[in-house]
């Protein structure tokens, strides 16, 4: 009986350590906040934070998001075990509130990666030469014998230059960094191959959120663009915003998305692309005159605490040069959500917009939505089984990831 109780308390010492252990793993090591926010980690009984400067204790479990970041500035902290351990170095960058323009107009994006990516794969003249290579589809080549590759013309250069011999390859795989090599195949029209499918570009069309006048920074999505071959995020190294005009509308239904159908064949750039990320596309809007933006239609970001469920406005634009604001509710609010983009569940009341588009269609990714003259997030999902509803990615949370350098 004894063991049995001894096994019990090691069990349940080694579980309480285990979850401690994890607690202060997963733990980012930077936070970015707005002034005015709440800093609202999650620590267990035992854990504190202390500012490292001032030595004073900011938060313990008993102070869950009592703390208010009123300097703007960075503040380094150090996470305690009972006050005496440290175990974590946290940084918090408390940045400035700001005023935006939501914009919702239709935008086009081209990304050009950084490399070129891995999409398939297929055999020259009955040879696979990849095949003991160990690469897979979603790598990225950056090198061949040590030159760097920034699209598929340098890779074939490369390649035809080997004239047979092994070519050393460096390529990253979920941001390491790996090496290896293969051997080129001659094809029937006497041309070097190795067997593998690259795309070194993507394109988009979805929606312009909104623009910081004091920056020149934009933001557009609230989620990324992911490869259609490996639905993976692409790695980009730049890219342009650019105009887009619409074509047609296809209007949802149930398990059947709509979309907007768009085409930035000839359009010109408005912009740069410097980031694409889970949580949207920024840069840099070289010509905000042609959204016809002014400093009238600035406002100020809402942070998550102040958003209430009820009515609210999404701006969107169906037809070209037409941006229309239209009805929404706002269903459910979740505030500690930080790990995806579905901070807010809404659903379409606007009788113009249903009769349009059936709710939320493709393309509408990035509508800016609006409650009580500020600017509370973007239009991110849409539900399959019922387009009049969807969720949307809070503000506070793109404008971080805007702020934030890479």
């Amino acid at each position: 009986m004894k063991n049995i109780i001894k096994k019990i308390v090691i069990i349940l010492f080694l579980l309480i350590t285990y979850i401690y252990v994890c607690n202060i793993v997963f733990l980012p090591n930077q936070y970015i906040l707005i002034q005015g926010e709440g800093l609202n980690i999650r620590t267990m009984a035992g854990l504190s934070l202390k500012e490292k400067k001032s030595g004073q204790t900011l938060q313990t479990v008993s102070s869950i998001g009592e703390a208010k970041t009123n300097e703007v500035g960075k503040a380094d902290f150090i996470l305690s075990l009972f006050k005496l351990f440290p175990v974590k170095n946290i940084s918090v960058n408390v940045i400035p509130k700001t005023t935006v323009v939501p914009v919702g107009s239709a935008i086009g994006m081209k990304l050009y990666t950084d490399g070129v990516l891995v999409v398939g794969m297929s055999e020259i003249e009955g040879k696979k030469p990849y095949e003991k290579s160990g690469l897979k589809e979603g790598d990225r080549i950056i090198e061949i014998n040590h030159n760097e590759i920034g699209n598929t013309n340098d890779l074939m250069q490369e390649v035809n230059n080997s004239k047979g011999n092994a070519i050393s390859i460096k390529y990253m795989r979920d941001e390491q960094t790996a090496t290896t090599s293969i051997t080129p195949v001659k094809n029937s029209n006497n041309q070097y191959k190795i067997g593998l499918w690259v795309r070194d570009a993507a394109a988009g069309v979805g929606t312009l959120s909104f623009y910081e006048p004091a920056s020149g920074m934009f933001a557009s999505l609230g989620h990324g663009i992911l490869d259609v071959d490996t639905a993976g995020l692409i790695k980009i190294e730049n890219g342009e915003l650019v105009t887009t005009n619409i074509l047609s509308l296809t209007k949802g239904q149930k398990g059947a998305p709509g979309e907007i159908r768009g085409t930035i064949e000839s359009g010109y750039t408005v912009g740069s692309i410097s980031k694409n990320t889970a949580f949207g596309v920024f840069g840099v809007l070289n010509k905000p005159s042609y959204f016809n933006i002014s400093a009238k239609d600035e406002m100020e970001v809402c942070l998550r605490e102040e958003i209430r469920q009820g009515k609210a406005q999404i701006i969107c634009e169906l037809e070209n040069g037409n941006r229309q604001y239209y009805d929404i509710e706002i269903q459910k609010i979740f505030l500690n959500n930080n790990k995806d983009n579905k901070s807010i569940l809404i659903k379409i009341t606007d009788k113009k917009l249903l009769e349009k588009t059936g709710g939320i269609i493709q393309g509408m990714s990035g509508a800016p939505i609006i409650q009580n003259g500020k600017f509370v997030g973007a239009v991110t999902h849409v539900l399959v089984n019922d387009p009049t509803m969807g969720y949307g990615v809070f503000a506070d949370i793109m404008l971080k990831q805007m702020k934030e350098v890479n």
